[in-house]
C-alpha cells in the first residue's frame, strides 16, 4: 500500500535551500486564507493564479503578490473570484491535483509583479538530471518554524520509470518528479501550489511526497506535469469561465 502525503499548508517548505534572490521570482504568489499563507501559487495571467488543487481544503480567500517577505507592512492583497479545480480531481496522491484562481481584478505587471511561462506542447521535453528550481516560504526542515522569507532550491528531474518504480503500482499519471531522493534537497510539508521551473518555465506544481518525512534522500517529491492540463488551462484562460469547477 502506498502512503501519500497531504502536504500540510503551513507554509512553503524549502529544505537546504537558500534566500531567493532579489528582484527574482516576481511571479510568486502566496495563496492565503483568513489566517494567512496556506499554499504557493504563481501568477500566469494579471488575474489568474495557478496552485495544487488540494489547498481548496484550507479554504483560500485572498492572494498576495510583489514580495518576498510575507510580513512586509505595505502589501495589498487581492481578493480570489472563484477557483476551478481540475474536474477529476479526487484527493492529492490520486493525481490531477491543480487548480486555478481567478482574481477579482488584474494585478498590474512591474518590476515586482510579473507572469511566469508555461510549457507550449503537451511535453514539457523535460532531460532526466535536468537542474530546475522549487520556491516557497515555510520551514527549512521537519518540525522547524516558518520563516518568513521566500526560499529556493535547485532540484534535478528524474527518470519517470524510475520514479514509478520507486513509488509503487498505484503511482497517478500525468506527474514530474524532482528532488527528495539521493540528495539533501527538495520541498517539505507545506510547499502545495508553488511552481518546479526549468528554463524559466513553469514545468510543474507542486503536489505530494513521502507521509512525514523530509530528511532526504527517500523517495521523489512528485509535481503535477502541467503540460498535460494546457487545453483546461486554456480554455479558462480564454473564457473566464470555470467548467466543472468550483466556486465561493
Amino acid at each position: 500500500i502506498i502512503m501519500y502525503m497531504l502536504l500540510v499548508s503551513l507554509g512553503s517548505d524549502i529544505i537546504h535551500g537558500e534566500k531567493a534572490p532579489a528582484n527574482s521570482m516576481q511571479y510568486m504568489v502566496s495563496v492565503q486564507n483568513k489566517w494567512g499563507h496556506v499554499c504557493g501559487g504563481f501568477l500566469v495571467r494579471q488575474d489568474i493564479v495557478i496552485t495544487a488543487a488540494h489547498c481548496a481544503e484550507d479554504e483560500p480567500v485572498r492572494v498576495v503578490l510583489g514580495t518576498h517577505k510575507l510580513s512586509k507592512r505595505n502589501m495589498s492583497p487581492v481578493n480570489i473570484e472563484y477557483f476551478c479545480k481540475y474536474p477529476t480531481y479526487k484527493s492529492v496522491g490520486l493525481g490531477d491535483d491543480i487548480m486555478l484562481l481567478k482574481l477579482s481584478r488584474k494585478f498590474p505587471l512591474n518590476n515586482r509583479v510579473k507572469i511566469i511561462s508555461l510549457p507550449t506542447s503537451s511535453n514539457a521535453n523535460l532531460r532526466d538530471g535536468q537542474i530546475c528550481s522549487v520556491a516557497g516560504w515555510g520551514q527549512t526542515g521537519p518540525h522547524h518554524a516558518i520563516v518568513d522569507d521566500l526560499r529556493v532550491v535547485n532540484v534535478s528531474i528524474l527518470n519517470p520509470q524510475l520514479c514509478r518504480d520507486i513509488w509503487g503500482d498505484d503511482f497517478p499519471s500525468n506527474v514530474i518528479c524532482a528532488g527528495g531522493y539521493n540528495t539533501d534537497k527538495g520541498f517539505c510539508q507545506g510547499d502545495s501550489g508553488g511552481p518546479l521551473v526549468c528554463n524559466g518555465v513553469a514545468v510543474g506544481v507542486v503536489s505530494f511526497n513521502k507521509r512525514a518525512n523530509c530528511n532526504y534522500p527517500d523517495v521523489p517529491n512528485v509535481y503535477t506535469d502541467i503540460s498535460k492540463y494546457l487545453q483546461w488551462i486554456n480554455n479558462i484562460v480564454k473564457t473566464n469561465k470555470c467548467v466543472q469547477g468550483s466556486r465561493f
